[in-house]
């Protein structure tokens, strides 16, 4: 380790990574960071003004899939500065307060999407299984109660994080594995003992995605029963496909989220860009396919899309007859 020990009156940087072994030409990787940026921006942007303007869309459903869109646009704004930094800048230094920052806003979101895509299940479960009772158990009152236990339980459970980090000593060399400040990989610096620290982030994450994802089978498997006891086939269908976006975001979030674990716990072996890909998957995917899926598959969003587009451009075709 490199002998000098940082103590709580002498923070230590960091030093980000970002494509190992493509350092002098990982410039171009925000080639293809910068489009998928653009479109999370833009289109959870989008999501949140159509549900905001059509009223018609004041809905449960619509309002969990706004707290949805605003949580991409917070994991996005969350890692574009380091990310823009590292892979166009090649400024690969950051502060220890703003490495904790970063850590906090990134595990916040990403804590608070699986309870999200939980309320968001129980949405679905309540309107498949019991549809009379729908807008009388999901009142508006209950909708924001939900989601301020989302967002408060998201907040209890980082808060702490960058406390006991900065408790224990750091060695000279503090060279992460990502573009960002990650829980997981901040761990294994400190010299000190981090068995308290492991101790509460396994506790954190099981009592957050273990939980939720059970939670989340347990009602599509009630939803599935309640599906198959509807004696039409197209009825069945038709009811299935209103879960299918929900599905869909749930599988785009999870499945990165267990890889980069996997990757985490039996590939420190293996090479360090399957470490960096996986990060990559996991805060890029579903922030940028969420948008995508929920404008395909929700008619009425479709619907005001098409409108929207279709009145820029009448008023581009105005613009240009004015001036010709």
């Amino acid at each position: 380790m490199g002998g000098v020990l940082y103590n709580s009156s002498e923070l230590p940087t960091f030093t980000l990574t970002g494509l190992p072994g493509l350092e002098n030409s990982q410039h171009w990787m925000f080639l293809l960071l910068g489009p998928l940026y653009m479109v999370s921006i833009v289109g959870n942007g989008l999501i949140l003004f159509i549900v905001k303007g059509e009223q018609s869309l004041h809905q449960p459903m619509y309002y969990f899939l706004s707290l949805l869109s605003f949580n991409d646009l917070g994991v996005s704004l969350s890692t574009l500065p380091t990310a823009l930094a590292t892979f166009c800048f090649h400024l690969r230094k950051i502060s220890f307060d703003s490495c904790m920052a970063q850590m906090f806003f990134i595990h916040f979101f990403s804590f608070m999407e699986s309870g999200v895509l939980l309320v968001m299940s129980l949405d679905r479960y309540v309107a498949i299984c019991n549809p009379l009772r729908y807008t009388t158990m999901l009142t508006d009152c209950r909708v924001v109660c939900m989601g301020l236990w989302v967002i408060t339980r998201s907040f209890c459970m980082i808060f702490p994080l960058p406390f006991l980090l900065k408790r224990l000593p750091f060695c000279k060399a503090n060279v992460l594995s990502h573009a960002f400040c990650l829980y997981p990989d901040l761990i294994h610096l400190p010299c000190g003992d981090i068995t308290i620290n492991s101790i509460f982030g396994l506790f954190i994450v099981m009592s957050t995605f273990g939980l939720d994802s059970s939670l989340i089978l347990f009602s599509y498997v009630l939803i599935l029963r309640s599906v198959l006891a509807i004696a039409s086939r197209e009825e069945r269908l038709k009811t299935l496909n209103t879960c299918v976006s929900h599905v869909c975001a749930v599988l785009i979030f999870y499945v990165p989220l267990v890889g980069m674990s996997m990757t985490a716990c039996y590939g420190r072996h293996g090479p360090r860009y399957v470490h960096t890909v996986m990060s990559l998957l996991y805060l890029f995917v579903p922030p940028t396919l969420n948008p995508v899926i929920y404008s395909i598959k929700t008619k009425e969003i479709r619907r005001r899309l098409g409108r929207m587009l279709v009145g820029t451009k009448f008023q581009a075709r105005e613009i240009w007859m004015s001036k010709t």
